[in-house]
């Protein structure tokens, strides 16, 4: 809300245009990628699949029928399931050490 309108859409339009798929597989570490299936602003085939597919180490959970901005939407279910993810990644931690 503090960001220039500008900045903002510079932002916006540099995300849209940037094609970030050679990065994925230099991704090593632990990543969650949680996705509405619904989403039409940024379609899960395209990002949130692609993304499951190419970074070893991720784990998708996908929101059955929900839109874009999970986070906005699906509050306690998204905060649920870092909190889900972060101890999941500890306990493999621990059992490797």
């Amino acid at each position: 809300m503090h960001a220039s309108q500008y900045g903002t859409l510079q932002s916006a339009a540099a995300f849209a245009t940037t094609d970030f798929r050679p990065d994925l597989p230099s991704f090593t570490v632990p990543t969650l990628v949680i996705h509405g299936t619904e989403d039409v602003t940024v379609p899960i085939d395209a990002t949130g699949r692609a993304v499951a597919e190419q970074v070893d180490s991720a784990e998708l959970i996908e929101y059955e029928g929900e839109p874009h901005a999970v986070f906005a939407t699906q509050t306690e279910r998204v905060g649920d399931d870092i909190l889900a993810f972060l101890k999941r990644r500890e306990r493999r931690r621990l059992d490797r050490a």
